[in-house]
């Protein structure tokens, strides 16, 4: 892609992940995993500290909500959203998983703490 010269601007010191696809193309399906390769797997980041949302525009099928994804894809959180059904659901998901990125965020400072004073 023509954006990967700034792939590591965009890499540095992030904590979090949030790939959004459209589950009813076949490419975005393919390119998903190269995502997760570049943005989680290399950073190193946790499996958790991705979040996956299959996003359905307004009169889609939706008859992807049983898509399953092959690993490593298939190790993190997928939501599906639909923001004409369910913008709620959405929302709160999205609150979980900031919440947890923080939680991982203060862990591994605490755990730096203690490193310094150790």
């Amino acid at each position: 892609s023509r954006f990967e010269t700034c792939w590591p601007a965009l890499m540095k010191d992030s904590h979090g992940v949030i790939i959004i696809f459209n589950p009813e193309l076949p490419s975005h399906l393919k390119e998903i995993e190269m995502w997760y390769s570049c943005f989680v797997q290399q950073q190193p980041l946790l499996d958790s500290q991705c979040l996956l949302v299959a996003h359905h525009k307004p009169g889609s099928a939706g008859d992807t909500e049983d898509l399953s994804l092959a690993y490593p894809l298939n190790k993190l959180k997928l939501i599906h959203s639909n923001l004409e059904e369910d913008p709620e659901d959405v929302r709160m998901e999205f609150i979980k998983y900031f919440r947890s990125i923080i939680t991982i965020i203060n862990e591994s400072r605490e755990r730096e703490e203690m490193s310094i004073i150790s």
